[in-house]
């Protein structure tokens, strides 16, 4: 089969692999008809090739239809239309128990100490082969997919259920935006975008999206989110501020993470320690506090005292400082963590599958691409370029690029 895989920092090409095959009763496996591109792919695409073999296929955001089922699949047939959430749990461990299925006991990477395997994301979480590919084999097939009506939808009606809606589901109820109250969204990707929405939709008075794109600010305003352009703003802090009775926001969510603008110091060492060998470059990106903290310094200015700050945004250095003293001064609640994207579901399903489309998931994607112009994506999206917002990878369609097969 066709698939997109990592061959270098800033490298991803579309490759012959072999087809993934049903290796245990509890598996399935999936003709992928969409699979997005996330923000946190260009982690890899950038940042965490340490972690990374020439040939791993990348991806966690897919769906597609159920081709094949091992013996002791009960929940999924042949022909059935499904999402893939992109975290992969057992449901029946400790764990699961909980709802933290991100945690998962079965599929946990204790040679890494990390938490549950993921599809297409690195050593650190199971080096399991992604979605970016023609078919997926899906562990635990009976817990993880999604049955979607075969209704005619356009895909991105549903595909947003892998990630990018629980993700941001998570973020606001970890927020714990009161009644009526103020959150500030920073960062308006997708994971931005939704989380703007979904506090609206469950209440929030006032949400406020801060970016510097002009295309990210467009798309907020058009679902009543109040923006703020960072190229206009010299205070962020004192913005909210004045629009909080000075207080500050009670609820800031960071959708951004180590991508955050405006580190430059930090931003040459995660690019050196891509460039240095695996063994020297694993311990640099462990140990060392080397993300780049614009955007949580930032949260920790803007949230008013007591408030909470609700991090969606991925970090991954193991020894990054924190301003404790702000911190503990401000009495700020602090929540994180990958999404238990299982937990949610019951939840944000029938918001996805409503005609009014209510978190507007049609109002999302903004490049629709053949598998075989995957590269092309992933450059456009890292850049920015081209309005692009969100990316949506389709093995079925033909290349629109000279030389792509």
């Amino acid at each position: 089969m066709r698939a997109l895989t990592w061959q270098g920092r800033e490298k991803v090409s579309v490759e012959d692999v072999p087809d993934p095959r049903i290796q245990l009763p509890t598996d399935a496996v999936i003709r992928i008809t969409s699979s997005a591109i996330c923000g946190s792919d260009l982690h890899l695409y950038s940042v965490l090739g340490p972690f990374l073999e020439s040939g791993d296929v990348l991806g966690h955001e897919p769906m597609g239809v159920v081709e094949e089922v091992g013996s002791e699949v009960t929940s999924l047939r042949p022909g059935d239309r499904v999402v893939v959430p992109f975290v992969i749990a057992c449901g029946s461990c400790w764990m699961c128990g909980q709802g933290l299925h991100s945690q998962c006991e079965t599929t946990q990477v204790r040679e890494h100490g990390k938490g549950a395997s993921l599809f297409g994301y690195t050593k650190l979480y199971g080096q399991v082969p992604g979605g970016q590919a023609e078919y997926l084999r899906v562990p635990f097939a009976d817990v993880g997919p999604v049955v979607v009506p075969d209704d005619g939808e356009p895909d991105e009606r549903y595909l947003y259920l892998s990630d990018v809606v629980p993700t941001a589901w998570q973020a606001v109820e970890y927020a714990q935006v009161p009644p009526g109250g103020t959150v500030v969204v920073l960062g308006l990707g997708p994971i931005g975008q939704l989380s703007a929405r979904i506090a609206r939709h469950r209440g929030a008075e006032q949400v406020i999206g801060v970016d510097l794109v002009p295309e990210r600010l467009e798309m907020a305003r058009r679902h009543g989110v109040t923006t703020m352009d960072l190229r206009g703003v010299d205070d962020v802090a004192a913005a909210v501020r004045e629009l909080t009775n000075g207080r500050g926001a009670d609820s800031v969510i960071d959708a951004v993470g180590m991508e955050a603008h405006g580190s430059p110091v930090a931003k040459g060492v995660q690019a050196g320690a891509g460039m240095l060998p695996d063994a020297l470059a694993r311990p640099l990106f462990t140990k060392a506090g080397i993300d780049r903290l614009a955007a949580l310094h930032a949260a920790i200015d803007i949230v008013r005292r007591g408030g909470t700050i609700s991090l969606s945004g991925v970090y991954g250095g193991a020894q990054d400082p924190m301003p404790m003293l702000d911190l503990f001064d401000k009495q700020v609640n602090l929540r994180m963590g990958q999404a238990n994207v299982h937990r949610w579901i019951d939840d944000v399903l029938p918001l996805v599958s409503d005609s009014a489309d209510p978190l507007g998931v049609l109002d999302l994607r903004t490049h629709r691409l053949s598998l075989e112009d995957a590269a092309h994506g992933y450059d456009i999206f890292q850049r920015k370029d081209d309005g692009a917002i969100k990316v949506v990878l389709d093995p079925a369609m033909p290349s629109a690029r000279t030389g792509a097969r």
